[in-house]
């Protein structure tokens, strides 16, 4: 039973990936981050106590980028800021890049807020925000 495993695990890098979004001043913001794996989304889901994809993108974004050295980017004390004090484009861009493969140079059509009549509010430029690299 152990080989199939064994394999699935022998096929995948959980090593860290590099991740980079272009900000509004041209500067390239770069992180690093392990492939999600089904616990660490399950604790974001937990930690976000919402089912609100942008509560639970912003755990995700706090506990997994990472810099070049391994240390942790963003603080749980610092989410409150991140929704607050930053345009919702560059919040997205770093949420879409994490939850993104970073294997292609498509961008996501994720939705992280929509309006009542179902259009989306700065997703469209939160895409245009995003450059997808690959790990290096």
């Amino acid at each position: 039973m152990g080989k199939a495993l064994d394999r699935l695990k022998k096929s995948v890098s959980m090593k860290p990936q590099r991740r980079s979004v272009e900000l509004p001043d041209g500067s390239e913001f770069e992180f690093h981050m392990t492939p999600l794996t089904l616990a660490e989304r399950t604790r974001a889901q937990k930690q976000a106590k919402s089912d609100d994809a942008t509560d639970f993108a912003l755990q995700l974004l706090v506990s997994k980028a990472k810099d070049s050295s391994g240390m942790p980017l963003f603080g749980p004390g610092e989410i409150a800021e991140l929704r607050n004090a930053l345009p919702a484009t560059v919040v997205e861009a770093l949420m879409l890049e994490l939850i993104g493969d970073g294997e292609e140079e498509e961008e996501e059509d994720l939705d992280f807020k929509s309006s009542e009549d179902g259009t989306s509010e700065g997703s469209e430029s939160a895409k245009r925000t995003v450059r997808r690299r690959k790990a290096e």
